[in-house]
């Protein structure tokens, strides 16, 4: 286990979590499953307790817990996207797998861990200051998924290009 991990809090679901996080995201896989050796108070002895995972390259431990505390949006996953497909791949994947949208890029996943689907294109535009990161910042704020191409368009101030926020 590498020296410093994120920690994850599942009620009961961290296998079925890290699994989908795998097949979703490159440089990501499942390292190892522990078994709880005697009961705990959300379960029992020889249900899964902890599961070893990489997600997107960062080490993580995911507890299954129990119902006690719930993820917010306190913490997240970023994820840089370098195009609308591999924006829509994830994004789509997240909430189509029992996920929720969420404004400027955010959404969430059926555990409940939040995640930012960011398109470089954005953050660009925001590092570049002034009235290009406006203007980005500006057609960010009313949408959902981002729209790379929208954004592209307010990079350039190019309001006739730009598309009405997205709905997904």
């Amino acid at each position: 286990m590498a020296k410093n991990t994120i920690c994850l809090w599942y009620d009961k679901d961290a296998a079925a979590a890290a699994h989908f996080y795998a097949e979703t995201f490159p440089n990501s896989r499942v390292i190892a499953v522990h078994r709880a050796p005697s009961d705990y108070p959300s379960g029992k002895a020889g249900d899964v307790l902890t599961v070893e995972f990489i997600v997107a390259g960062i080490p993580c431990l995911g507890l299954n817990g129990g119902p006690a505390f719930k993820h917010n949006e306190a913490f997240s996953f970023q994820v840089a996207t370098d195009d609308q497909q591999e924006t829509d791949r994830y994004w789509n994947a997240i909430v189509g797998n029992g996920g929720q949208e969420n404004a400027c890029g955010w959404c969430k996943d059926k555990w409940g861990v939040s995640w930012q689907i960011t398109p470089r294109v954005l953050t660009e535009a925001i590092a570049a200051g002034g009235d290009e990161a406006k203007r980005a910042f500006d057609a960010m704020m009313g949408m959902m998924k981002i729209d790379v191409a929208a954004i592209e368009a307010a990079r350039r101030g190019c309001a006739h290009e730009r598309q009405a926020p997205n709905a997904s």
